[in-house]
């Protein structure tokens, strides 16, 4: 297949489409090309580079990607399929959801499908796309937006957020119309399915809404990949191998054997290890960890300074119920998120050391190889992983588009 990737972050969709699982090690799948890839983070084009230097990175806006450049780079031969989903943090239920500029580049995705005319699109993006809606906001009398401030009651730092005046319609719906008729002579079947990772041999319950566009004049039904039929794998499983780590320490040698055939797909030809280090915490962060056990989080640590057993100093004032948590050894992950190594964020604790996870072990519980290399500080890396689809889901989803385009061109669609 000749493929596009955009909005492609370090590249965990390439990696699906780039390799394949033979004989429990990653090999290259010498039946797709990867024509060019776009993304605008300069730390996550970085590290798609690293990791796929035979495939052109272009470094930019995909709001500056002319018809003229992206003509030039496929050339004559046809595209079978685009990849990618746009940056998920306006659509996501975490946080402040802000409809601002990152809302409507899926746009940017509908222009591209429209000089490209791929066959097909895999589209990827949070479960919160389902419910974004169009959000209309108050403008001042220069025509810009009013915003309304709130003050965080541990640190005393003010937030602001703009002032909602209505609603529009979904998003999702919005993608669904657009991309089923993008002119009169083009149109796309959609089908959209939410798949979790864990279904596909990744150790992590990642939920994400996946949409598949098959170009209407093919007429070829498609199918979902089948889940695995083996035990879902935990975050035991995934890390157990890696080193101890203590605050302020990087390991950069493995001292332990792997134990399972997962953690030897991921160390396959590794020597060493990178981004497997810990921060060092200060006395509340230090306390809550210590304090906190397998599946509790913030409310079970509260409820200790309730009962008297922890000091009312360490009192946590603000966060989620689940943030502050300590994963469960014999559980999948919950979603890895771009704050994975911060105590503080969702559950991402390990399960018996007391700090949070390190990079590496992120991007092991993501499927990310060993040797896969991140680009940047701290903060870089965490997003790249946490943003992330996690290679062995992709390779899943490859496989089974393969297997659709083959059968269309068995049954002679072009």
């Amino acid at each position: 297949m000749r493929v596009i990737d955009l909005f492609s972050g370090a590249g965990g969709l390439t990696f699906g489409f780039y390799y394949r699982i033979k004989s429990n090690r990653f090999v290259r799948n010498r039946k797709n090309v990867i024509i060019f890839a776009n993304e605008y983070d300069f730390h996550a084009s970085k590290a798609y580079t690293k990791n796929f230097p035979d495939i052109v990175m272009l470094n930019q806006d995909v709001r500056s990607l002319s018809s003229e450049q992206i003509r030039a780079f496929i050339g004559n031969e046809p595209i079978d399929l685009i990849i990618g989903g746009p940056p998920c943090q306006a659509y996501s239920t975490i946080g402040q959801r802000i409809f601002d500029e990152r809302a409507v580049l899926y746009q940017e995705y509908l222009r591209i499908l429209n000089i490209v005319r791929p066959k097909m699109f895999l589209f990827e993006n949070v479960k919160g796309i389902l419910s974004m809606r169009e959000v209309f906001y108050k403008k001042s009398s220069d025509g810009g937006v009013e915003y309304q401030y709130t003050q965080n009651k541990e640190t005393g730092r003010r937030r602001k957020k703009p002032i909602v005046e209505g609603y529009g319609r979904r998003i999702i719906d919005i993608i669904e119309e657009a991309f089923s008729n993008i002119d009169q002579n083009l149109g796309y079947t959609i089908k959209k399915e939410v798949l979790n990772s864990v279904d596909y041999g990744v150790p992590e319950n990642r939920e994400r809404v996946f949409i598949i566009g098959i170009r209407n004049d093919l007429h070829i039904d498609w199918e979902w990949p089948s889940k695995t039929k083996s035990l879902p794998l935990s975050v035991k499983d995934a890390i157990s191998d890696l080193p101890p780590v203590k605050e302020g320490q990087e390991i950069v040698k493995y001292t332990l054997a792997p134990c399972n055939d997962y953690q030897r797909l991921m160390r396959y030809n590794s020597e060493s290890l990178t981004q497997h280090y810990c921060g060092i915490y200060g006395k509340k962060i230090r306390t809550v960890i210590k304090n906190v056990k397998q599946g509790q989080g913030k409310e079970d640590f509260n409820r200790l300074v309730n009962n008297g057993i922890v000091s009312k100093e360490f009192e946590l004032t603000s966060g989620y119920p689940n943030t502050y948590g300590r994963l469960v050894e014999d559980q999948p992950c919950p979603t890895i998120t771009n704050n994975l190594s911060t105590p503080s964020s969702l559950r991402c604790i390990h399960y018996n050391q007391d700090r949070a996870l390190t990079p590496r072990e992120g991007a092991r519980i993501q499927s990310f190889p060993d040797w896969f290399q991140f680009d940047g500080f701290k903060e870089n890396v965490t997003t790249q992983i946490g943003n992330a689809v996690p290679p062995i889901m992709a390779i899943a989803l490859c496989k089974k588009i393969e297997s659709i385009l083959k059968r269309g061109e068995r049954n002679g669609n072009e």
